[in-house]
């Protein structure tokens, strides 16, 4: 069986952010036959520009566009800041509207926070409008907000590692649906 190839994509620009240590323990906890690849250019995506977006878009648009349709699936961990989605996260699934790298790839969507829920009935609808498909309609709660955790701390805490766990099962599961 092929290793399902997953994705994920952090929606905070922060050095130590606590969405990048989930998905950093995600790579950690990836059952076999899975490997989880983060993306970590978010912050040298240029702004959204609909000219620039022809034939040949800007090299680190390109470089996205690439990554995303070559994994099976996303994995989504997306602060919320002022009641919605980062700008800078928006900006990449902007740049991902005028394509179809995107459009039926199952995504699961990982919150740190309880209190983050607008950001993700945002996340949820604007993917929906792009075609992806949330494979559920809540995120998976790890929270870990207020907390300095890191990938290994996360990955020892049996709570925090059973709701990433099952996020890459779930996950894993709808990527082979869409295969078969």
């Amino acid at each position: 069986m092929t290793p399902l190839h997953i994705l994920g994509l952090s929606g905070s620009l922060r050095a130590r952010s606590s969405n990048g240590a989930l998905l950093a323990a995600c790579v950690r906890l990836a059952p076999a036959g899975m490997r989880v690849e983060l993306y970590g250019e978010l912050g040298g995506l240029p702004h959204f520009n609909p000219d620039l977006d022809g034939d040949t878009p800007p090299p680190a648009v390109a470089a996205l566009r690439a990554r995303v349709a070559a994994a099976d699936a996303l994995l989504v961990a997306c602060p919320e800041y002022a009641r919605g989605v980062p700008g800078s996260f928006k900006n990449l699934l902007d740049w991902l509207v005028g394509g179809t790298e995107i459009v039926g790839k199952p995504v699961a969507l990982l919150n740190g926070s309880a209190r983050a829920s607008h950001a993700q009935r945002s996340l949820a609808l604007t993917l929906a409008t792009m075609s992806a498909q949330p494979i559920r309609a809540e995120p998976y709660l790890a929270p870990v907000l207020g907390r300095e955790v890191s990938a290994a701390q996360i990955v020892a805490e049996p709570a925090l590692a059973a709701v990433l766990a099952a996020a890459l099962a779930d996950l894993a599961a709808a990527a082979r649906a869409r295969v078969t």
